[in-house]
């Protein structure tokens, strides 16, 4: 009996030994197992959400900016000329006719042709410029004579006021016609801002000088004149009755003219009444 155990024992060694040469073969000829990951991926902890947002973010948008900066440089020069790509970059009819020689339109029957104005200029030559210079040339001169002579004049009066003139009058006795004659005495005296004498008259200060000649006193006012006398009718006025405006007055002159001391650089001289505000006055009525 302990020699049958010691033969069984033998056996089964023998057959252990030839089992576990069996599977160390077909382990070498077999093709190696697949490695299971879903371990790796449950053993491995995923990256968090904001990581993912910092990190992939910031990618995405260095990409899409890198991508439109090289589409960009890529576009060739004459990708959008006109006629190159579609119908939207075409050329229009306008375009072509610009690029086009001769042309021919064709109106509808009632068109009106707008008419061709011309504008008002003229050619100025030479000779028309050097005409106005000689006649700017003569009145200046003119002027600075005139202006001479009323110095001349100024100077050489030595005669009475007004005020001495009232105290004794050369003429007692008025009447209008010997007024205006006695104003139409001092054509050429120059305009004086408030002078009343012969070396210089101003509008109100001329027509009184000429009435205190004949006894009569009046403001150095062309206002104040014009209240003293009683207002006419232009048919009814005769020479010497004064006319009276805003802010000036003078003797009438007969046919719508008038006698008066105009302005500065003018002098005592008779001339159209330039205006239609105005109204006829009379003294001694």
């Amino acid at each position: 009996m302990a020699r049958l155990s010691r033969r069984r024992l033998a056996k089964s060694r023998t057959r252990g030994a030839a089992t576990k040469a069996i599977i160390a073969s077909k382990a070498r000829n077999s093709p190696a197992p697949t490695p299971d990951l879903s371990a790796a991926v449950a053993a491995k902890p995923l990256p968090s959400t904001r990581r993912f947002r910092r990190g992939g973010m910031a990618n995405i948008l260095v990409m899409t900016v890198a991508a439109g900066i090289v589409g960009t440089l890529a576009i060739p020069a004459y990708a959008i000329a006109p006629g190159s790509i579609g119908p939207q970059f075409g050329e229009t009819d306008a375009t072509k006719l610009s690029k086009a020689q001769a042309q021919t339109v064709e109106t509808t029957g009632d068109v009106i042709a707008a008419p061709v104005s011309e504008d008002g200029y003229k050619t100025v030559t030479g000779e028309s410029i050097r005409a106005a210079e000689r006649a700017a040339a003569e009145a200046e001169a003119a002027r600075i004579a005139a202006e001479n002579a009323m110095t001349s004049y100024a100077a050489s009066y030595d005669g009475p006021s007004a005020s001495e003139l009232l105290a004794n009058p050369p003429y007692p006795n008025f009447d209008l016609a010997s007024v205006y004659s006695v104003a139409e005495s001092y054509t050429g005296v120059p305009y004086v801002y408030g002078g009343a004498t012969p070396a210089g008259f101003d509008c109100s200060g001329f027509v009184m000088y000429v009435y205190a000649q004949f006894g009569v006193s009046m403001p150095h006012s062309s206002s104040g004149q014009g209240a003293m006398g009683t207002v006419i009718s232009e048919a009814d006025a005769q020479p010497g009755d004064l006319v009276i405006m805003d802010g000036h007055d003078g003797f009438y002159a007969g046919n719508g003219m008038i006698l008066h001391a105009p302005y500065e650089g003018a002098s005592v001289r008779v001339q159209p009444i330039w205006t239609s505000d105005y109204y006829i006055v009379r003294i001694g009525i």
